[in-house]
């Protein structure tokens, strides 16, 4: 059997860092300690290794994003890979891998990884996600899933997967859905196929979307300052089902009638938003003055999904058709 051929794009974060002996801290090393031990990841791969940039993952924007896309596909229209993995910081890697599953078009598997430990910490996990994604980007079931997420040895579709924990190995999830497959000792295992996948063709990302929480007590200041600042759009966490309170609702119609683009999503760890409620600032309410219901995505990634439409240029409806998919 020919070895699989596997591109590893390393870009920073916690994976590729070590503890500073002085002050204790966490940072990037001189050097990716990881350029060193690509090679003898995976007997049965080939593994290539280019790294484009090399930053802490609160430092990645969907410039960074973007930039990854270009690259991918412009080495896989050079050269056949059999996989492409990508190593990352774990603060923003579900908004990368979120952009990239939308932004992609090709059918060979991209899976992002990374690591809650540095390098040199005890028990650090950085070597083994990155054999389990060589491993996941290597198998023939991984083709067209889109972009897969892989941490301890468990698969994920980019659209579900967050991160739910500061510091545990286990810390990212799928809620409602969970993993779509699993990583062992000797095989890959899918149990779920994705069965929605949307595409943004997506060139530039020159556009401004803001993500606020909705609380207790909110009026509408701080929303009325996004149309002079000036924000292209908006992302609301809002209240349960999709419900904000009263005060809000000038700020609502004002962005609005700026054409503005106002986007739901709720900021409970489980469920969609939904126009249930008819009292002022309640779902029904919010909708019929024209804000758009996101279909079950957290708040970081439907910005992202805001903020690539409107850099793709759609109509109105079109944002709003994408959203309710």
């Amino acid at each position: 059997m020919s070895k699989k051929q596997i591109l590893i794009i390393h870009t920073g974060g916690t994976i590729s860092m070590k503890v500073d002996q002085q002050s204790g801290t966490v940072k990037p090393a001189d050097t990716n300690p990881l350029l060193s031990v690509d090679q003898p990841l995976d007997e049965s791969a080939v593994i290539a290794s280019v790294e484009p940039f090399h930053l802490p993952s609160p430092s990645i924007t969907p410039k960074e994003m973007l930039e990854l896309k270009i690259l991918i596909d412009q080495t896989l229209q050079k050269q056949h890979f059999d996989g492409v993995v990508i190593t990352h910081g774990t603060d923003t890697l579900e908004e990368t891998a979120y952009f990239l599953d939308m932004a992609l078009e090709t059918e060979t598997p991209v899976i992002v990884t990374g690591a809650m430990r540095s390098s040199d910490q005890i028990g650090t996990d950085g070597l083994s996600n990155l054999m389990s994604a060589v491993r996941t980007a290597g198998c023939s079931e991984a083709r067209g899933k889109g972009v897969l997420v892989v941490l301890n040895d468990e698969i994920h579709a980019a659209d579900n997967v967050t991160k739910t924990h500061t510091s545990s190995l286990s810390t990212f999830q799928s809620p409602q859905y969970g993993p779509i497959g699993i990583v062992t000792k000797r095989n890959v295992h899918f149990h779920q196929q994705p069965i929605r996948r949307q595409k943004i063709p997506v060139t530039s990302v020159n556009k401004r979307v803001a993500l606020i929480k909705a609380y207790a007590g909110m009026d509408s200041h701080l929303l009325l300052l996004l149309k002079d600042l000036p924000y292209d759009g908006v992302v609301i966490e809002a209240l349960g089902q999709g419900n904000l309170p009263p005060a809000v609702v000038p700020a609502i119609k004002e962005l609005i009638h700026q054409n503005i683009p106002i986007v739901l999503v709720s900021r409970c760890f489980n469920g969609i938003v939904q126009d249930v409620y008819g009292y002022e600032g309640g779902g029904k309410h919010l909708k019929e003055l024209g804000v758009i219901f996101s279909n079950g995505l957290n708040g970081q990634k439907a910005r992202i999904k805001l903020l690539m439409a409107l850099a793709s240029n759609f109509a109105p409806e079109q944002i709003k058709k994408v959203f309710e998919q």
